[in-house]
């Protein structure tokens, strides 16, 4: 049996904790699909790598409009999230998820094509990441100090998947990149040790938020780049086990997140995203490692 890291419940609805629960870590477990599909009046969209402050404001929200009675939120990449409105659902194993949302979140690209396909009008971006770090075990067990570790031979570097989550393994590129120029450290050792087809790296299979800190949990690698405030959520639910080192560039490499509304906002669409954008909701971003986007 494999070691699992045992999530906490991320919901809209803290009640859930309380209802039985039924999974097994290595063949069925959903993580990234929150609450009640039927009871929910209000559906929301978006990328994974902010879900903490996501589950946050829902939480806050719910609690203001109680008459939502739930809120089904799905945290995945990008692309899971925007095939699924292209093809007006998604398997989750066994399971068909026919659920639209209202409200979607997500970088700009992804957005501009539902606006090509017709599914929204407009967006705006609402919170900014703060730069990457490198994730490590607790106590620091291979002493890694900076990116230039990453080349030894006995360091195991974890990272995204540059197929299926292309938007932040390009982040994490870009990162790993200019912080080796600035530090006059052999860019090209870098480009060939992350390159799509290196046998040096554990490349994640589709959801790295999750992915990257099992793989150090399962000491299958030891050292991974993720974003500011995914260090910074899993030191903070699993004190225990991680620990983040900062990657030091004179620039940091960001990522923007946007949100709009669907054609069809429902009764609640309109109000959440007015929610996602007010002060409320940008100190919840805030304390969760994000930045405030001025509007």
């Amino acid at each position: 049996m494999h070691r699992r890291l045992n999530w906490p419940l991320e919901a809209s609805q803290p009640g859930y904790a309380n209802d039985f629960g039924w999974h097994q870590g290595g063949s069925n477990l959903c993580l990234d699909f929150h609450g009640d599909p039927l009871a929910a009046k209000l559906v929301v969209f978006s990328d994974g790598n902010h879900h903490m402050a996501l589950e946050a404001c829902c939480r806050a929200f719910l609690k203001h409009y109680p008459d939502v009675v739930d809120i089904f939120y799905a945290t995945t990449p990008p692309r899971v999230i925007l095939e699924s409105v292209l093809n007006a659902g998604l398997m989750l194993g066994n399971l068909h998820l026919n659920v639209m949302p209202q409200v979607f979140i997500s970088p700009k690209n992804i957005l501009d094509k539902l606006i090509t396909e017709n599914r929204l009008t407009s967006h705006q971006a609402f919170a900014r990441s703060r730069g990457n770090v490198l994730l490590v075990k607790k106590g620091n067990p291979k002493s890694i100090t900076s990116i230039a570790d990453c080349l030894r031979d006995d360091v195991r570097l974890t990272l995204s998947n540059p197929v299926t989550e292309s938007a932040s393994y390009e982040v994490y590129k870009k990162t790993l990149l200019l912080s080796a120029e600035e530090q006059g450290l052999d860019i090209q050792a870098f480009a060939d040790l992350i390159a799509h087809d290196s046998k040096r790296v554990i490349f994640g299979e589709s959801i790295h938020h999750r992915e990257v800190p099992q793989t150090l949990y399962a000491n299958h690698a030891d050292v991974a780049i993720v974003y500011y405030h995914l260090g910074l959520r899993y030191t903070r639910i699993f004190p225990d086990e991680f620990e983040f080192i900062e990657i030091k560039t004179r620039t940091p490499v960001t990522t923007d997140y946007h949100l709009g509304l669907m054609n069809n906002p429902g009764e609640w669409g309109q109000s959440f995203l007015n929610f996602m954008l007010s002060d409320a909701a940008q100190c919840i971003y805030q304390e969760h490692g994000l930045e405030k986007i001025t509007l």
